[in-house]
């Protein structure tokens, strides 16, 4: 087996996997996993449906020779998944990985965080979509206050690990959260990322309604603090990022809905059942975990990664429109993380 760099047809390369491990979780968020939907008599994967440590290894390997460079695991809840930390540590030994996160609610950090810090994890983005909480309650579907996620977050930072903030903003919801997330994650010293809320998978009711724009963020955040654009860091870096000039503390944006960044997308992601996707918004998955169950050689499942990212010509976001939205089959997000 051979370490080579590959290119879709829009001639875009693979840098980035994201693996979801598991598709259970113990928030219900209105935007993954509505409770009304997911409910207790929910038919979750069974375990022998679930990639095996082993073969997530496998996998990652091969995605590392083809030129990957970060991993990101996801949910679901990650931390779900029993024994998470021996999974890391196989995957931040693969010789040629700059970089493996992990997003999560953070509620489990303060069990896990040192361990998962000693198995190799650098960083991990932490899904918080208000301080209110009575509407952090409301939106997590579980009555969760934020004080099980603030004490993760601290977890984290107490140990070594890089720490970012995800809020998904909601028009009618949380968009009033906004100007308080920023100055508490300013005077905390903590990375923040707006999401604008997307239209992934088929359950969340989503309406372009509902999306609160970055350009409408930003001019909010202009009304309270002073601003500098910040350059990008890599090719096909999501995040639209900007610093506060008077603390140096990033904030950013993923404008997948108002400002595609289609053109420079690097990602592929394997579903927690061993679907590999090539596109966040694309509900044809190409089976992994099959195929590789079938006793094929390295080389075979290598050849089998470069013909699907090789065929690849996914542009969902520049593409977006009413008819789409309405018509077109996603995998959900419980299944494929964000």
């Amino acid at each position: 087996m051979t370490n080579q760099k590959v290119k879709d047809k829009l001639n875009r390369p693979l840098r980035d996997l994201r693996i979801s491990v598991i598709d259970r979780c113990n928030f219900r968020c209105q935007y993954c996993m509505p409770a009304d939907l997911f409910g207790p008599d929910f038919a979750f994967l069974p375990k022998s449906e679930l990639l095996s440590y082993e073969e997530i290894e496998r996998v990652a390997h091969i995605f590392v020779g083809l030129g990957v460079e970060k991993i990101r695991l996801t949910g679901g809840e990650p931390l779900l998944r029993r024994d998470l930390p021996i999974l890391v540590e196989k995957i931040a030994s693969i010789e040629g990985l700059k970089d493996i996160g992990l997003t999560t609610n953070g509620v489990l950090l303060p069990k896990y965080a040192n361990e998962l810090k000693a198995a190799g994890l650098q960083r991990v983005n932490v899904s918080l979509d208000s301080l209110n909480d009575e509407l952090f309650g409301q939106i997590n579907g579980r009555n969760i206050s934020t004080k099980p996620v603030l004490d993760g977050i601290h977890a984290a930072r107490d140990a070594g690990l890089g720490v970012k903030i995800n809020m998904v903003v909601k028009k009618g919801l949380n968009d009033t959260e906004i100007v308080p997330m920023a100055q508490y994650c300013k005077d905390h010293g903590l990375q923040l990322r707006y999401i604008e809320y997307m239209d992934v998978g088929s359950t969340n009711g989503w309406k372009m309604d509902d999306v609160v724009t970055k350009k409408e963020i930003y001019n909010l955040l202009k009304e309270h603090f002073s601003l500098q654009p910040v350059d990008p860091n890599y090719y096909g870096e999501v995040a639209k990022r900007y610093r506060y000039e008077d603390n140096q503390v990033e904030v950013g944006f993923i404008t997948s809905v108002s400002e595609s960044f289609c053109s420079s997308c690097t990602r592929s992601r394997l579903s927690a059942n061993g679907q590999l996707f090539t596109c966040l918004f694309n509900g044809n998955g190409h089976d992994i975990r099959d195929f590789m169950r079938t006793g094929v050689s390295d080389e075979d499942l290598q050849a089998r990664i470069i013909e699907i990212w090789q065929g690849r010509n996914d542009r969902y976001s520049d593409e977006r429109t009413a008819e789409t939205v309405a018509n077109r089959k996603k995998i959900e997000m419980s299944y494929i993380g964000g």
